[in-house]
C-alpha cells in the first residue's frame, strides 16, 4: 500500500476544492463583468471570501494530516478525521452563498474546527510520546 496515503489524498481533494472555488469566484465575476476587486457585487464578495476562507484554514490543516500521517497514526482515523474537514469546507463554501448563517455554513465550521482541534491535540500526544 502506498505510504502516507491519507496525507497525499487530502492536498489531492484540497486541491480540488480550491480549484471548485476558484472556479465559482470566476463565474460570479464573469456574470458580472468585473475584472478585479468585487466591483461591489455581493455574491462574487461571498465567493470570494468563501475561498479565502478556505486558504486560510487549509494549509495549516494539510500540514497537520501529513505530520501525523508521517508520524504513522491510525490511518482510519486520520482519514475520517481529515474527510469531515475537507466536507465541512465545501459546506461552509455553499453556506456562504446565503443571505444568514445558516445550517450549511455553520456545519461548516463546526467540520472544520472539531478535527483541527483533534489534530493539534494528537500532535501533541505524538511529541510527548502518549500514543
Amino acid at each position: 500500500m502506498l505510504e502516507h496515503h491519507v496525507g497525499l489524498l487530502s492536498v489531492a481533494l484540497a486541491g480540488i476544492i480550491n480549484l471548485w472555488l476558484s472556479y465559482r469566484c470566476g463565474m460570479a465575476r464573469r456574470a458580472v463583468s468585473v475584472p478585479h476587486g468585487d466591483g461591489g457585487d455581493i455574491v462574487l464578495q461571498r465567493r470570494m471570501r468563501a475561498q479565502a476562507n478556505f486558504t486560510e484554514y487549509t494549509p495549516i490543516a494539510l500540514l497537520m494530516i501529513l505530520a501525523l500521517d508521517y508520524s504513522e497514526q491510525s490511518p482510519w482515523l486520520l482519514g475520517l478525521t481529515a474527510l469531515i474537514f475537507l466536507v465541512g469546507r465545501a459546506s461552509h463554501a455553499f453556506g456562504m452563498d446565503a443571505d444568514t448563517p445558516g445550517p450549511a455554513r455553520m456545519f461548516g465550521m463546526l467540520a472544520t474546527l472539531l478535527p483541527y482541534a483533534i489534530w493539534i491535540v494528537w500532535l501533541l500526544l505524538v511529541v510527548f510520546r502518549a500514543v
